[in-house]
């Protein structure tokens, strides 16, 4: 199962992806005006809070631990305006999110018994680099990865500039072959700029593959595709950015477990 989900029209909480459609994660989003606040409950899941523009006061108390108050973390204006700030949050906490400016977040979940304490991943936790060249350059941000020990979740964000493609040479993660390949899926959240943009992501499946696909998904601003498996390159219009928060999760946790589709692997190395 691949699948795209349409951008909805703007709410305090949607559900974007409900818990039980793919093995592990769900999404939703949240958007709150400056002085509001929203409650959760991690339960026994694992939490990762992206907070794609404005500034949030987190009140977390977890079952066993002190409580922690992180004030006015975030601040960007947009995505397009610098690295992600994300809080990790561990199963068996109760959080109140309260809005210090006009707040749109990114709220992603997995199962877990995890004991690692919250966090909140900004600054020099947040790994940035440059991936590729030429027309398939753009900036990955590495938020949750080795630097948490949390037991499913892996989050960061991927910037594409106009007419460039990203999640290439296509690669996939959904079958285990230690230590170059581990079973993850995955979620990408779309944001473009201007925001009536567009780009494309082609999701297939290896040769042979018995339950194999082909798609190809036209992504609009605030869209969302899940990735249980196969390779998925994207590419941003020209005169538009594109942007994606991507979220994984499985049995196994490693970044950069994935393996290069063998026919576009070269261009890695070509001059």
């Amino acid at each position: 199962m691949d699948r795209l989900i349409k951008a909805r029209k703007n709410g305090k909480f949607q559900q974007i992806v409900a818990p039980g459609t793919l093995r592990f994660l769900d999404f939703a989003t949240l958007q709150l005006e400056a002085g509001e606040t929203h409650s959760l409950q991690t339960g026994a899941r694992e939490y990762v809070l992206d907070i794609f523009s404005g500034a949030a006061t987190l009140v977390i108390n977890t079952i066993g631990r002190s409580k922690e108050i992180y004030s006015k973390i975030g601040k960007r204006a947009d995505v397009f305006s610098g690295p992600p700030v994300m809080s990790y949050i561990p199963p068996n906490s109760q959080v109140e999110i309260k809005a210090d400016w006009a707040l749109d977040l990114g709220i992603f979940s997995a199962p877990s018994s995890s004991h690692t304490p919250a966090a909140v991943l900004e600054g020099a936790t947040v790994t940035s680099k440059q991936v590729g060249r030429d027309n398939w350059q753009r900036t990955v941000y590495s938020a949750l990865d080795q630097n948490v020990p949390a037991e499913r979740l892996l989050a960061g964000e991927t910037l594409n500039p106009p007419g460039n493609w990203s999640s290439f040479p296509p690669h996939k993660h959904d079958q285990s072959h230690p230590p170059q390949e581990a079973v993850l899926e995955e979620v990408y959240y779309f944001r473009l700029r201007p925001s009536q943009g567009f780009g494309f992501i082609w999701t297939y499946t290896a040769a042979g593959d018995p339950d194999g696909f082909s798609n190809v998904f036209v992504v609009e601003d605030r869209d969302t595709v899940l990735l249980p498996k196969g390779y998925h390159p994207v590419v941003a219009a020209p005169g538009y950015e594109l942007q994606y928060t991507w979220v994984l999760a499985g049995e196994e946790r490693k970044y950069g477990a994935w393996a290069d589709e063998p026919r576009h692997a070269w261009v890695k190395d070509a001059k």
